[in-house]
Protein backbone atom coordinates (compact mmCIF):
# COMPACT_ATOMS: atom_id res chain seq x y z
CA UNK A 1 0.00 0.00 0.00
CA UNK A 2 1.36 3.42 -0.96
CA UNK A 3 0.51 5.05 2.37
CA UNK A 4 2.65 2.57 4.30
CA UNK A 5 5.71 3.22 2.13
CA UNK A 6 5.30 6.97 2.42
CA UNK A 7 4.72 6.71 6.17
CA UNK A 8 7.89 4.64 6.51
CA UNK A 9 9.89 7.31 4.67
CA UNK A 10 8.40 10.08 6.81
CA UNK A 11 9.45 8.17 9.91
CA UNK A 12 12.96 7.61 8.56
CA UNK A 13 13.36 11.32 7.74
CA UNK A 14 12.03 12.31 11.17
CA UNK A 15 14.44 9.93 12.88
CA UNK A 16 17.37 11.34 10.88
CA UNK A 17 16.57 14.65 12.55
CA UNK A 18 16.61 12.85 15.93
CA UNK A 19 13.05 13.97 16.61
CA UNK A 20 10.51 11.97 18.56
CA UNK A 21 6.98 11.86 17.24
CA UNK A 22 6.05 14.26 20.02
CA UNK A 23 8.75 16.81 19.15
CA UNK A 24 8.01 16.54 15.43
CA UNK A 25 4.27 16.98 16.00
CA UNK A 26 4.96 20.04 18.12
CA UNK A 27 7.31 21.42 15.46
CA UNK A 28 4.67 21.28 12.71
CA UNK A 29 1.63 22.00 14.88
CA UNK A 30 -0.26 18.70 14.83
CA UNK A 31 -1.14 16.04 17.39
CA UNK A 32 1.30 13.24 18.13
CA UNK A 33 -1.43 10.70 17.28
CA UNK A 34 -1.66 12.25 13.82
CA UNK A 35 2.06 11.68 13.17
CA UNK A 36 1.70 8.11 14.39
CA UNK A 37 -1.21 7.34 12.05
CA UNK A 38 0.61 8.88 9.08
CA UNK A 39 3.83 6.97 9.79
CA UNK A 40 1.91 3.69 10.09
CA UNK A 41 0.15 4.38 6.80
CA UNK A 42 -3.24 4.39 8.51
CA UNK A 43 -3.99 7.84 7.08
CA UNK A 44 -2.59 10.14 4.43
CA UNK A 45 -2.16 13.87 5.04
CA UNK A 46 -4.11 16.44 3.08
CA UNK A 47 -2.14 18.91 1.02
CA UNK A 48 -1.56 21.57 3.70
CA UNK A 49 -0.44 19.04 6.30
CA UNK A 50 1.71 17.19 3.78
CA UNK A 51 3.52 20.43 2.99
CA UNK A 52 3.96 21.10 6.73
CA UNK A 53 5.37 17.58 7.16
CA UNK A 54 7.81 17.96 4.26
CA UNK A 55 8.95 21.37 5.51
CA UNK A 56 9.25 20.02 9.04
CA UNK A 57 11.42 17.16 7.79
CA UNK A 58 13.77 19.73 6.27
CA UNK A 59 14.13 17.67 3.09
CA UNK A 60 15.35 19.34 -0.08
CA UNK A 61 12.99 17.34 -2.23
CA UNK A 62 9.66 15.59 -1.85
CA UNK A 63 11.46 12.58 -3.36
CA UNK A 64 12.78 11.94 0.14
CA UNK A 65 9.28 10.82 1.07
CA UNK A 66 7.86 9.70 -2.28
CA UNK A 67 10.89 7.89 -3.75
CA UNK A 68 9.34 4.46 -3.18
CA UNK A 69 6.13 5.27 -5.02
CA UNK A 70 7.21 7.58 -7.85
CA UNK A 71 8.59 5.91 -10.95
CA UNK A 72 11.02 8.73 -11.80
CA UNK A 73 12.66 9.49 -8.46
CA UNK A 74 15.86 7.47 -8.83
CA UNK A 75 18.03 10.56 -8.47
CA UNK A 76 17.18 10.90 -4.80
CA UNK A 77 17.95 7.27 -4.02
CA UNK A 78 21.21 7.51 -5.98
CA UNK A 79 22.15 10.56 -3.95
CA UNK A 80 21.35 8.83 -0.64
CA UNK A 81 23.28 5.71 -1.61
CA UNK A 82 26.23 7.80 -2.74
CA UNK A 83 26.22 9.62 0.59
CA UNK A 84 26.12 6.32 2.50
CA UNK A 85 28.86 4.87 0.28
CA UNK A 86 31.14 7.83 1.03
CA UNK A 87 30.95 7.00 4.75
CA UNK A 88 32.52 3.57 4.23
CA UNK A 89 36.23 2.75 4.27
CA UNK A 90 37.89 2.96 0.81
CA UNK A 91 38.22 -0.83 0.44
CA UNK A 92 34.48 -1.30 1.10
CA UNK A 93 33.66 1.48 -1.36
CA UNK A 94 35.75 -0.24 -4.04
CA UNK A 95 34.14 -3.63 -3.40
CA UNK A 96 30.63 -2.18 -3.67
CA UNK A 97 31.48 -0.15 -6.77
CA UNK A 98 32.99 -3.25 -8.43
CA UNK A 99 29.75 -5.16 -7.80
CA UNK A 100 27.68 -2.26 -9.16
CA UNK A 101 29.84 -2.09 -12.27
CA UNK A 102 29.26 -5.78 -13.00
CA UNK A 103 25.50 -5.40 -12.46
CA UNK A 104 25.34 -2.36 -14.75
CA UNK A 105 27.28 -4.14 -17.51
CA UNK A 106 24.94 -7.14 -17.26
CA UNK A 107 21.88 -4.88 -17.42
CA UNK A 108 23.24 -3.05 -20.46
CA UNK A 109 23.85 -6.36 -22.23
CA UNK A 110 20.31 -7.55 -21.45
CA UNK A 111 18.79 -4.32 -22.70
CA UNK A 112 20.78 -3.97 -25.92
Amino acid sequence: MIDKRIGKRIKECREKLHLTQEKFAEKIGVATNYISTVERGASFPRCEKLIAILNGLEVSSADAVFCDVLTHSHGYRESCLSEELSKLPPEEQKRILDVMEVLIKEALLRNS
